[in-house]
């Protein structure tokens, strides 16, 4: 099999309605991005590429980058994306851990090719101007045949590099299908997660990609993201935390008829202010992680008042059912997965033993992730498995909080044996959130100006970093 044969069969279908939408509004038709990849494929077929080669990729994201990663799956070789929240140390890493055959660059990303001593061993640049000739013929695959090797973020240690093979990122496409299925004939989605536009390739739905920086995400301008929702006739959102605060502080009205998030806890605050912002979108939030999405998704209209009650009150976050095609179970508190669309081991198998664990003759990922299942069956996450104090855990308290009076963002670690709620918000609120704290138990509240994000999509605590800065405000 090769993950481009849903694509294909789209784009004969409808390859002139559908698109990839870069940030600037450049429109490539799908039948446009087959007829580049299928010219790309046969130029670097000549060049010497072929099955099982790999090649680092460093490219703006835009439709030239997706004609690049067809043409590489077209004649089976296996593209390496280095984690963009990282930048030149992500791109030097992804070099070391792959050895790569060629780099596909383009715009001032070529010049790294001097600058980068990783990159020096590598002969062959590859640049998405190269396509020459067509009729490039589909390479005929395995399901195991590797197609992707992709980065975590390295927020919680060294990025680890994952190998996805055409089968696995299939079956995690046909999952994403079952969540994105088109309503309407003209869906047209506003994606920030590369992941997501693979799976809209396969449904036949136009991807309009962000116009804001990704490494930036809590810099992006509502109104800015307002009126690319509009000029783009966009129906479905799909977007990290950090970008539906910002759309839920957006003074311009919007139309979207679902709103689909994650890449970072959903607080059921944010639910409730992005429901109110947009009433008429359904909105779902989506729980999985680098080496298994999705796992759960839940629907806010699914959310019935006494979960509400519970997430206030400190029982964590609701994340919903788990999906069909995944395997779930709860080991000492733990979250672990398993499922064909679940990752099994890294590239380097160094990096298995954290992570994979073997159980009724299958391998499981840990989560890293504590939770729990309802007698609904539900799942309900708890934070960090590392991230506890005492007996409390991180999501419990940070979803509580969030609720009381100026809280904009909470975060919750232990220092020198007792539990301190890191709060950024209004300061002159310090005695209530005080007095709501010791409620809860022997609980620090310390005031900053600012709580330290994640890299990748700044909707996660970087815990680390965190605990690093209140360590300094003590001395």
């Amino acid at each position: 099999m090769n993950l481009l044969e849903p694509f294909l069969r789209n784009a004969e279908q409808h390859g002139d309605r559908s698109a990839i939408v870069a940030g600037n509004g450049e429109r490539t038709s799908f039948a446009d991005l087959i007829g580049a990849s299928s010219a790309l494929a046969s130029t670097w077929r000549r060049a010497g590429i072929g099955r099982g080669d790999r090649v680092l990729i460093a490219m703006p994201l835009g439709p030239s980058l997706y004609a690049g990663l067809a043409a590489l799956w077209r004649i089976g070789a296996v593209a390496v994306l280095p984690e963009p929240a990282l930048g030149l140390a992500g791109l030097r890493h992804a070099a070391r851990a792959t050895a790569p055959k060629a780099y596909l660059s383009s715009g001032w990303f070529r010049a790294l090719r001097y600058l980068v001593p990783e990159l020096w061993p590598i002969r062959l640049m590859l640049t998405p101007d190269d396509a020459r000739v067509s009729g490039e013929p589909l390479e005929a695959l395995t399901p195991e045949h590797p197609a992707l090797i992709s980065f975590t973020s390295g927020s919680t240690g060294r990025p680890k590099a994952i190998q996805r093979s055409h089968g696995f990122l299939a079956a995690q496409s046909a999952v994403l299908a079952d969540l994105l299925a088109p309503k309407r004939e003209d869906e047209t989605d506003l994606v920030a997660f590369p992941v997501f536009v693979v799976a809209n390739l396969g449904l036949g739905v136009t991807s309009v990609l962000p116009s804001w920086n990704l490494r930036r995400q809590d810099r992006a301008e509502a109104s800015l993201i307002a009126e690319q929702i509009s000029t783009q006739g966009v129906t479905r959102a799909l977007l990290p935390p950090s970008i539906c605060e910002t759309l839920a502080r957006a003074d311009a009205p919007l139309r979207l008829d679902a709103v689909f998030t994650g890449g970072g806890p959903v607080f059921p605050d944010l639910l409730e202010r992005l429901s109110a912002k947009i009433p008429e979108a359904g909105i779902v939030a989506v729980y999985g992680s680098t080496e298994a999405e999705p796992i759960a998704h839940l629907h806010h209209r699914d959310i019935g008042p006494n979960d509400w009650s519970a997430m206030k009150s400190g029982a964590g976050l609701l994340a919903g059912c788990p999906v069909d095609a995944v395997q779930l179970a709860i080991l000492d508190d733990e979250i672990v997965v398993t499922g064909d669309h679940v990752n099994k081991g890294y590239l380097d198998p160094a990096d298995d033993a954290s992570t994979k664990l073997k159980r009724a003759g299958q391998v499981w990922h840990r989560t890293g992730d504590s939770g729990h299942l309802d007698a609904k069956g539900r799942l309900w996450l708890c934070g960090r498995l590392d991230g506890r104090a005492g007996q409390l855990l991180p999501f419990g308290i940070e979803a509580a909080s969030r609720f009381w009076p100026g809280v904009r963002r909470s975060a919750l670690v232990e220092i020198g044996g007792r539990a301190q709620l890191a709060v950024e918000g209004d300061q002159d609120k310090m005695p209530v959130w005080t007095r709501a704290a010791a409620q809860i138990g022997d609980v620090r509240v310390v005031g900053m100006d600012e709580i330290p994000l994640d890299r990748r999509h700044r909707s996660k605590v970087d815990y680390v970093a965190l605990r690093a800065k209140l360590q300094g405000l003590a001395k």
